[in-house]
């Protein structure tokens, strides 16, 4: 099962996909010049010192950011992703920034921040993180909660990203609750779903209950090794909700990539499926 202080999976390989489908919602929303708001759910601790602490305990930025750090020259596609995770690194990689320093590193001035998270240690490192930004207000509670609370944001656009830790299997509906609640509420928002490939019923159900909430979206997937028999994550999953028009095209130039690179064995593959035409 997976562990709720993210610090233990930083720049894994869920986190290079969950990230660069960030970076790319981002960059395109920033082509128009009105302000947006990112809200992040479940916010974490902002950034993560991959040399001591969690990550360290489990080494696994090493098979996702790691690999894609030591290349010398990485596909167009990813090279805002990387310049925004060198911005946070000098010549060694130290640190990998979680999703809201990296939305706080792209947003312009006039864009807005809201960053929901409830562990409280999270909290604390989070203000100190990014609290001082007056772009950002840092929010401690339930994720699922705040976003009944928080949406339609004054700017009445938006990116909304929802990734909880899945510890629980009752996370799951809780997701689909919270995007129910969130798309009554803000339809033309952009909503980005991060979810773990798991042997488990709920997790293999999961992206067939997303698409049953909304029209138009995306179901990207890269599985990095085979399924196995007990609780391990073998992938992760991003679901995106009024997507941008360009993504699938970035998507399918980039995963054949990342499939290649973070590959743990021969079992490495990517699906991605689109909303039917209307």
């Amino acid at each position: 099962m997976l562990s709720y202080r993210h610090g233990y999976h930083a720049g894994n390989h869920a986190d290079v996909l969950k990230h660069w489908v960030e970076v790319l919602c981002i960059q395109y929303m920033k082509q128009k010049d009105k302000p947006f708001c990112y809200v992040d759910s479940h916010a974490g601790a902002g950034l993560y010192a991959l040399f001591e602490g969690f990550a360290v305990k489990t080494g696994e930025a090493k098979q996702g950011i790691g690999r894609l750090w030591a290349q010398k020259k990485v596909p167009d596609v990813f090279r805002d992703y990387m310049a925004t995770v060198r911005t946070f690194n000098e010549k060694t990689l130290k640190y990998y920034p979680g999703s809201p320093a990296i939305a706080a590193q792209l947003l312009r001035e006039d864009d807005r921040l809201r960053l929901v998270e409830m562990h409280s240690s999270d909290v604390n490192l989070l203000e100190q993180n990014l609290g001082e930004d007056p772009r950002v207000k840092v929010i401690s509670g339930d994720g699922f909660e705040q976003i009944r609370a928080l949406l339609p944001p004054s700017a009445r656009r938006g990116l909304v990203l929802i990734d909880p830790p899945y510890e629980l299997n009752e996370d799951y509906q809780y997701v689909l609750q919270g995007v129910q609640e969130g798309l009554k509420r803000f339809a033309t928002g952009t909503f980005l779903i991060w979810y773990p490939l798991l042997s488990t019923t709920a997790s293999q159900k999961f992206s067939g209950q997303l698409q049953k909430l909304h029209g138009n979206w995306l179901n990207v997937q890269l599985k990095v090794s085979v399924k196995p028999y007990g609780h391990g994550m073998y992938g992760s999953g991003m679901f995106i909700i009024n997507p941008p028009w360009l993504l699938r095209d970035q998507l399918l130039e980039g995963l054949p990539y990342l499939v290649k690179l973070l590959a743990q064995d021969d079992a490495a593959e990517f699906t991605l499926e689109a909303s039917p035409a209307p």
